[in-house]
């Protein structure tokens, strides 16, 4: 027991320790740190000289860290210390002078705005990415038939391309919302102190456009307490998972004997540790079940913000370990789906064979009688008692000879066989639907959405 006791008592120095995790903002925090340095000068609060020789200092420290000479200390216990250590090391009794007007709270608030801001942009990056592999599919598949489900259930006959633009319109809305969260993300905190503000005559809007922020935040209390833009961060990201985790669950489905539309490039299959022949879909497995750790982490930070008072507390130091992971997490789900969708082939055969099961034209049989004038719930009701029908026959609805459709409405004629699965899909011709001529427009506004969303990244 003492021994147990004794073990756990010597780590307890390392309990409030946070440079393990957080010192992954060390360009930001330096970046921060340079803007401030010359703004500090600028505003004649420290001289010239001493703010040339913290921007060498900080300089040289990024390079040290950059090239894996950095030693990260515990005993300094964050980045920011460690960084401020080492660079009293280098350049002396300047850089005592850095810490003007800042405090750590502020100090770090903007490191972890400017992460956010670019893991931002790199997610958009990607989801552009794998929007232009879905449209170049779509493009590949505007005439492939397969059947659309409802329930699992085979439900009416769609076009591969209008199936696939689906997914495109999921992480559009994922990228408007990522886009959305970065404007209150791109607010500068520095310059808010520990809460109150300070007493120097910082130049805050000078800092806020060396960094690139638009705005600076209005309140010092809010600016150092607030933590909102990772959970929004967090949020757009366990939707965009979500979204990654239904195309990977299609993907399994579709890999499987007994669906065969998919075959998934070998690099993203796996093979069985006793079975010689199975092919697993073990990245796209992977990806659906990471969509739990993403959840995970945006409910931690909720669960952690929901009591805590202003103004900044140390709870928030937990705030940075979920969000480094969700980054790095869904980036990489978001390129491992859009290679294996490049390096995967569809079985536009099998495809085709599974949409021409005529049960999938049993909306089609109703929508004729509406056409013929009859409402349509009583056509519905006639439409199902022929598939029962056809089902103790065992042969499709399709099949049933004229004279037996007669028995159900008289206002079947032989034009009803006209109906195929090419004709159901074609006849959804409007704006949103799955006909040729609708997917063919998706897909140019696809492509210009795209474009435009290039230009702007």
């Amino acid at each position: 027991m003492s021994e147990y006791k004794t073990h756990h008592y010597q780590n307890f120095s390392d309990y409030t320790v946070s440079v393990s995790f957080d010192w992954k903002l060390y360009a930001y925090d330096i970046q921060a740190s340079i803007a401030h340095a010359k703004m500090l000068s600028n505003q004649n609060i420290i001289t010239h000289d001493d703010s040339a020789a913290i921007v060498s200092g900080l300089e040289l420290i990024e390079q040290e860290i950059n090239e894996g000479k950095f030693v990260w200390q515990a005993k300094y216990e964050d980045l920011h210390m460690n960084i401020e250590a080492r660079l009293y090391e280098l350049i002396g009794d300047p850089a005592a002078k850095l810490h003007t007007g800042r405090s750590r709270n502020d100090q770090v608030a903007t490191a972890t705005r400017l992460y956010v801001r670019d893991a931002i942009d790199s997610l958009l990056s990607c989801i552009n990415e794998l929007q232009t592999t879905l449209v170049d599919l779509a493009s590949n598949h505007t005439g492939t038939l397969l059947p659309g489900y409802t329930h699992l259930q085979r439900a009416q006959p769609v076009f591969l391309a209008h199936h696939l633009l689906a997914y495109f319109e999921m992480l559009d809305r994922d990228a408007s919302r990522f886009k959305d969260a970065r404007k209150r993300v791109n607010v500068l905190p520095l310059g808010s102190g520990a809460l109150a503000g300070v007493p120097y005559p910082l130049n805050r809007k000078w800092v806020a456009k060396e960094l690139g922020f638009d705005e600076i935040t209005a309140n010092s209390m809010d600016a150092v307490a607030d933590r909102d833009y990772i959970v929004e961060f967090l949020a757009s990201a366990s939707l965009c998972i979500m979204h990654l985790s239904r195309l990977a669950e299609e993907i399994i489905l579709w890999s499987s004997s007994e669906f065969n539309f998919l075959q998934i490039g070998s690099q993203w299959t796996t093979g069985s540790s006793i079975m010689p022949q199975k092919r697993n879909p073990d990245y796209a497995e992977i990806t659906r079940g990471k969509t739990g750790r993403i959840y995970g982490n945006l409910i931690a930070l909720l669960t952690t913000l929901k009591a805590l008072p202003l103004t900044y507390n140390r709870d928030l130091q937990e705030d940075k370990q979920g969000l480094f992971d969700t980054h790095t997490t869904l980036l990489a789900a978001c390129e491992v789906m859009n290679g294996m969708l490049k390096d995967s082939q569809f079985n536009t055969n099998r495809m085709q064979s599974a949409a021409e099961d005529s049960s999938l034209l049993a909306t089609d049989f109703a929508d004729y009688l509406v056409a013929k004038g009859l409402p349509f719930r009583e056509a519905h009701s006639i439409v199902s008692n022929l598939c029962d029908l056809a089902a103790v026959e065992k042969i499709s609805i399709i099949n049933l000879p004229l004279d037996t459709l007669l028995e159900f409405s008289n206002l079947f004629s032989k034009d009803i066989y006209e109906i195929t699965p090419f004709a159901s899909a074609s006849s959804r011709d409007l704006t949103g639907g799955t006909s040729p001529n609708q997917v063919l427009k998706a897909i140019a506004d696809a492509k210009k959405r795209l474009g435009v969303n290039n230009e702007l990244h």
